[in-house]
């Protein structure tokens, strides 16, 4: 039980590795706050972590929203006391589009989901952690978040944005005790292509290149041990960095 008493909230954890980290965290005795756009995902979520004896709630939730970030945190702290582990999971896919082809509309959803997002859960949950000297972070980004032909250039971008606030915040905050890392999953087996809404022929064959020395997909679970680790005192050395974890994929 190496979360045991602990509160965490983890967004986008209606499906994919979102769904893999509450689900393992639950088994590892967390009270987890399972935070989704989708409701019915969620609360399924929740119903499997129940029958397995574990406990959790649904705070249903659009990170792009400051209010409903406001509230996902004010819910798990009204209900369970505090947060301990704060996981910024959710995040959506460009349509591998490059510079000449990226619309103001699709450039602010994309930051709004997977940048801005993970700012404003962090601002909000960081009185609770200064007050008690103690809490972790835990930022999915990307592969794309470390290289620049993983992905289109507005989703590049965000996930490069989310590596340098985790570093930023690592560091400025360890004096109190506060930790903030980041995964970045290579490819991995998920529903985040439905988040597409177009597809750039040009940007999409030029990113296909790398996808020949990618050595294979991951699962969902496998990335969810990783999210265990740094969300545990096991890695209580281990801040304002990025663990990669692609099977290799960025080692060529």
């Amino acid at each position: 039980m190496r979360l045991e008493h602990k509160v965490a909230v983890v967004t986008g954890a209606g499906s994919g590795m979102g769904k893999a980290i509450a689900t393992l965290y639950a088994q590892e005795g967390a009270k987890v706050v399972v935070s989704d756009i989708n409701e019915g995902t969620a609360q399924a979520v929740v119903d499997d972590i129940k029958a397995s004896g574990g406990e959790a709630i649904v705070v249903v939730a659009n990170v792009a929203q400051e209010d409903d970030i406001q509230r996902l945190i004010d819910t798990a702290v009204s209900t369970y006391g505090t947060v301990d582990i704060l996981v910024n999971n959710a995040g959506i896919m460009d349509g591998m589009e490059p510079a000449g082809e990226i619309t103001d509309e699709l450039w602010d959803r994309i930051f709004a989901i997977n940048t801005t997002s993970v700012m404003r859960a962090t601002r909000k949950v960081l009185p609770i952690f200064l007050e008690k000297q103690k809490g972790v972070i835990v930022n999915v980004a990307s592969a794309g978040g470390l290289f620049g032909g993983r992905a289109g250039a507005a989703y590049t971008a965000s996930k490069h944005a989310v590596v340098g606030f985790t570093k930023n915040t690592g560091y400025m905050y360890a004096p109190q005790g506060i930790r903030c890392n980041a995964i970045a999953p290579g490819g991995v087996e998920t529903n985040i292509s439905a988040s597409m809404k177009s597809f750039s022929p040009f940007g999409g064959g030029r990113q296909q290149l790398g996808m020949a020395i990618n050595p294979r997909l991951g699962k969902s679970e496998e990335i969810a041990q990783v999210a265990l680790f740094l969300g545990s005192d096991e890695s209580s050395f281990v801040n304002g960095t990025v663990v990669t974890a692609d099977a290799g994929w960025t080692s060529y």
